[in-house]
Formats: structure tokens, sequence, C-alpha cells
């Protein structure tokens, strides 16, 4: 296969593709930008393959990519630093007009992106962004759940969160750079997308099966990663916890008064042991979980006050990589 050059003027869009274990994907995800890009003739392009710690061969496959290709470039971490980071270090060194983000495993389907380039340019929005209308293929249980989370977070947080949002869009450079401005180490990209605001359109497309390996996103760390954007992005569990904690406060002092009255009224002895015991779980249950969710907001601000970078580098063939 003959080496690509690319054309040497100003690029035009910037693709961050985020990359853990995608050996197998990422020769099928090249072969379909080959497809688009050659269907945007007067457009450039470079390709920035964020390789987020693998323990395959994907770095490997990125490099002889690059090779033949020169509109390929890749960044490799020094350890497994999680998709928002890779996401972060993939726009921090995108230098097109317009950059895009997509995963390798070709559930963001490439053959969008010519449509996405002309909304943004002909119907003057600053990003366009994908949906998923239907979630076919993916487990009852998940699909459930993933829907309740867009549910609760459109109620508790100013964050604009459409339902079946996928990562992949396409944004002007004054929304990334909107992005890059937010500097925090916890991030949460689907809430960050929303918070920035600007004018953003939505395409919708069937739910595609990946083209190869395995997702890396178990059930657990889905419901963690829920954890996150609802700590990130609103204080509605700290109103909770107070709520619950004057609740059980009153509850506590009516039970205190009709004891006494049926007492004082009745003669009746106090309850047995029974109910002590039901009380005081009742009271010790709302007690650790009001520590626990006070726990999550402290933790966060542990993490952003040590200061810590958001990715280390090993190697990339980006000059001057940020």
């Amino acid at each position: 296969m003959g080496s690509i050059k690319s054309t040497g003027k100003a690029i035009d869009i910037s693709v961050v593709v985020p990359c853990y274990n995608e050996q197998g994907a990422l020769p099928f995800y090249y072969d379909k930008m080959k497809e688009v890009m050659a269907l945007l003739p007067e457009l450039s392009f470079e390709i920035i393959i964020v390789d987020d710690g693998s323990t395959d061969g994907t770095l490997e496959t990125a490099k002889q990519l690059a090779k033949s290709d020169d509109r390929i470039r890749y960044i490799s971490f020094s350890r497994n630093f999680g998709k928002e980071a890779a996401m972060y270090a993939g726009l921090k060194n995108a230098s097109g007009k317009y950059t895009a983000i997509m995963d390798a495993d070709l559930q963001d389907p490439p053959e969008m992106l010519p449509e996405m380039y002309r909304v943004i340019t002909e119907e003057g929005y600053d990003a366009v962004g994908t949906r998923r209308v239907t979630r076919k293929g993916e487990p009852p249980v998940r699909s459930f759940f993933a829907r309740k989370f867009y549910k609760i977070m459109s109620r508790i947080s100013k964050a604009n969160m459409v339902d079946g949002a996928r990562d992949y869009r396409l944004m002007n450079r004054k929304y990334v750079d909107a992005l890059l401005s937010l500097g925090e180490y916890n991030r949460f990209s689907k809430g960050l997308f929303g918070w920035v605001g600007f004018k953003v359109k939505w395409l919708e497309f069937e739910n595609v099966n990946r083209i190869a390996g395995e997702t890396k996103w178990s059930f657990g760390q889905l419901f963690l990663y829920s954890l996150d954007g609802i700590v990130a992005f609103s204080n509605v569990p700290l109103y909770m916890a107070s709520i619950a904690g004057i609740g059980s406060f009153i509850a506590a002092i009516a039970a205190m008064i009709f004891i006494i009255v049926r007492r004082l009224v009745f003669g009746d002895p106090v309850a047995g042991w029974a109910s002590t015991v039901v009380i005081i779980l009742f009271i010790g249950g709302i007690q650790l979980l009001s520590i626990g969710i006070l726990g999550l907001y402290l933790s966060k601000l542990y993490l952003e006050a040590k200061n810590r970078p958001i990715y280390l580098l090993d190697e990339t063939n980006i000059k001057d990589a940020r």
C-alpha cells in the first residue's frame, strides 16, 4: 500500500479517536474513514488516535497506519487514564477548524460526517451531535437504567443531556475552546457538552453493533460513571440528604409526643425493643446514606485539590504535542 500524503494546508477537520484495546477495530475504522474522506476531497483531515494505555497492539496498529498515511497522528498515554482523558488529549492537540470525536468500533457511523459538516457550515450551528433512537442489541436492563439516568439528569441538572446522546459530534473551534477552558480533573463530557451551551443540532441514527472486540464498559462501570455525572452536575443529592435528616428529626419528635401522650392518657407501657431497633436502623441508614453522599462530593474536591494532570504522554508523532 502506497503512502498517502496530506495536502500540507491548514487542517479543516480533526477527528479524535479515543482507543483502549481496539487493535481489531482500527483497520476497519481506517478503511471506512478513507471512504468518507474521499467524499470530501476539498477538505484536509487529520485523524488523532489516542491510545489510552492499551494492553494489545493498538499503538503498533496506529503507528503502521501513520506510516502509510501522514494524516494519521497518534498519542499514547503512560497508562490507562480513561476515555474522558483520551478525549481531552485529542481535543487539546486538534488543530482543525472543526473537530469531531468518534469511537473506533464503528458504533459511531463515520458516513454521517459529511452531513454533520454540511449542517455546521450551512445552518449556522456551533456543534452537531448524534443520538441513538434505538438500543437494539443492548441488554434490556442496561437500556432501562440508561434511559432513567438521562431522565433524572434532565430534572436535577442545568446541563442539557439528551437521551441516547453519543460522544460522537462535530464542533467548531469556539465550541472546542470552551470545552478546553474547563480544565477540571473529574471530567464528565456528556455533561460538559451540554453545560457550555451554544447552538447544537442533533442527528439521529439507529444503534450499530461493534465491528470488532468487546465493550469496555460493564454495568458496574456505567453505574459508577453515572454517579460521577450526578455529583459533577447537580447538588440535589446534598439537598436530599438534608431533607432526609430534617424529615427523620420531625418523625422522631412526633413519635416522642405520641409515646408521652399515650403514656399519660392511657397508661400504656412503652412498646418493646422491636420498634426501638427499627427506629435505630432507620436513623442509622439515613445517616450512613448522607455521609456517603457527602463523601462523594468531598472525594471529588480532594482529587481536584491535588491538581494532577489529566493524562501523561508516553509517545506521539505530533510535533509540540500538548
